[in-house]
């Protein structure tokens, strides 16, 4: 625990989200944002854990997140994603998409763009409750049961899947540059080919038995076939887009709500959940010897890595991934808390290079410099 660092921000933190860094240069992420819910005044803020104003470890301020700027937001903000090194988007409770932008010279943060009521029922708003980027297209999904597609360098909305759900879409993810993912308050992962001009998904996935509701959605970065998802029973489930209609693998892993699930992005033997019982989670699954290293093999082809940074649209098919193997690769997978004991609902992480952000119920943001060591 002697890496992580707590920093206490007097308000209930609903995401959190690294900034993109440059893949050839190994840097390490040093700034990230945050989003806020539950507060009389929401707000996006800016983050950095550099070395900030000069200060050093002698000042005690070494991955101290420090408070970069911040901006009001209207509305509890229910994700958030860098559309590139200098903007945000957020999908809000009101039912707006945002982009803001990060003025790095005179350190603000503005409005760029924003589609109020993107997504609505025909007497009031509906929460906008996902948001996932792939510059400059924009995809959101809501409890309206509606699919938005916007793109950055355009005022109006480019498509709307009206009826693409009878039920909440709670989170959405790319599978492939044309293809997403979203999952849904009835147990349901379904695949959309944005090609396709129809109104139905080319797949449905679902979980046998109760209807569990799923929260959260990852994709492999390399395996675009391999898919993590939890839900409102804290169980994580492993999913063979491919072929398989129903789970490959189910682990027991929170015992409340899973908010959200995440491969690391150059390194997917590793992947973290966190829950409202006020975990956070580590699992590590042994590669086979003989398989080659996957570490950076999913950015080769872009300029910057993150958490909505696209995976290629091929990818290896011959590499069996570990997380595929089922019940019985039980015994290769070591799992691990990362948090000193909460109580309150863990509500977000994400992690890029060696660190780990994490926002809490309890008002507080958790960095974990050394998340691999």
């Amino acid at each position: 625990m002697e890496s992580v660092n707590a920093k206490y921000v007097s308000q209930k933190v609903s995401r959190t989200r690294w900034r993109p860094v440059s893949v050839s240069s190994f840097q390490q992420p040093e700034i990230f944002a945050t989003g806020s819910w539950d507060n009389e005044d929401n707000k996006v803020s800016l983050w950095s854990i550099g070395n900030y104003g000069g200060l050093g470890m002698e000042d005690g301020f070494e991955g101290d997140p420090q408070l970069l700027c911040d901006i009001k937001h209207d509305g509890d903000v229910l994700d958030l994603q860098f559309l590139d090194q200098e903007r945000i988007v957020t999908a809000s409770s009101t039912g707006g998409v945002t982009i803001l932008r990060h003025h790095p010279n005179s350190q603000t943060l503005s409005v760029s763009h924003q589609w109020e009521r993107a997504h609505r029922y025909p007497c009031d708003n509906a929460p906008c409750t996902s948001v996932v980027c792939s510059s400059p297209e924009i995809v959101s999904v809501g409890e309206d049961g509606r699919i938005v597609v916007f793109r950055a360098d355009q005022e109006g909305v480019c498509r709307v899947i009206e009826n693409a759900d009878s039920s909440t879409i709670h989170a959405v993810t790319y599978l492939r540059t044309t293809e997403v993912l979203t999952v849904n308050s009835i147990g349901q992962l379904k695949l959309w080919d944005l090609r396709q001009q129809g109104g139905s998904p080319s797949k449905i996935l679902s979980l046998s038995g109760d209807r569990v509701p799923l929260h959260c959605v990852d994709r492999h970065p390399n395996q675009q076939h391999v898919v993590a998802t939890g839900g409102q029973d804290g169980t994580l489930c492993i999913w063979d887009v491919r072929e398989e209609s129903s789970p490959v693998a189910l682990m027991e892993a929170h015992s409340a709500e899973m908010w959200e699930v995440h491969f690391h992005p150059t390194n997917p033997d590793h992947l973290f959940t966190c829950s409202e019982d006020g975990s956070l989670l580590h699992w590590e699954t042994s590669s086979h010897s003989d398989m080659p290293s996957l570490l950076h093999e999913g950015s080769r082809n872009s300029g910057v890595t993150s958490r909505s940074a696209m995976a290629p649209a091929g990818g290896n098919k011959s590499l069996i991934s570990a997380w595929l193997s089922g019940d019985s690769s039980k015994s290769c997978l070591k799992t691990s808390h990362m948090l000193p004991s909460q109580t309150l609902s863990v509500n977000s992480l994400d992690v890029l290079g060696q660190c780990l952000v994490c926002g809490t119920d309890g008002e507080a943001i958790f960095v974990n410099r050394q998340v691999l060591v």
